[in-house]
């Protein structure tokens, strides 16, 4: 009997270790296609968001220099990235998409995750 609990709690500890982490946050794959579709009518030369802003959301370079106003990828820190608060409906009066249905939560939380690990390139 010991030796199948102990059996038993060696296989639950090995079954902990073997689970693979979650993959890391992909610009190309992941946070680009969710920007060109819900961001780059707006934010690309010739649209509005443009015009107003100077952001560019078609290149990671486009994204990473910002808008006329600062930078909206404060990579580490989504807490202070312009993007995310205007993503989450924080900056008063003005919410992103503008005048659109807001991202949702899972497409917010994953780039979120990009940026806290850095916003890189990959």
């Amino acid at each position: 009997m010991r030796a199948g609990l102990i059996a038993a709690v060696l296989l639950l500890a090995a079954s902990g270790t073997a689970q693979a982490k979650d993959p890391p946050v992909s610009f190309s794959e992941d946070i680009h296609p969710i920007l060109q579709i819900r961001c780059q009518s707006c934010h690309q030369p010739g649209g509005d968001g443009y015009e107003k802003s100077g952001f560019d959301v078609r290149t990671y370079e486009g994204i990473m220099k910002g808008t006329t106003f600062g930078p909206m990828v404060v990579p580490g820190d989504p807490t202070t990235s312009n993007l995310l608060m205007l993503m989450d409906g924080k900056v008063k009066g003005l919410q992103m998409p503008h005048g659109k249905r807001k991202l949702s939560t899972c497409d917010r939380d994953l780039i979120r995750s990009w940026i806290k690990a850095g916003a890189k390139n990959n």
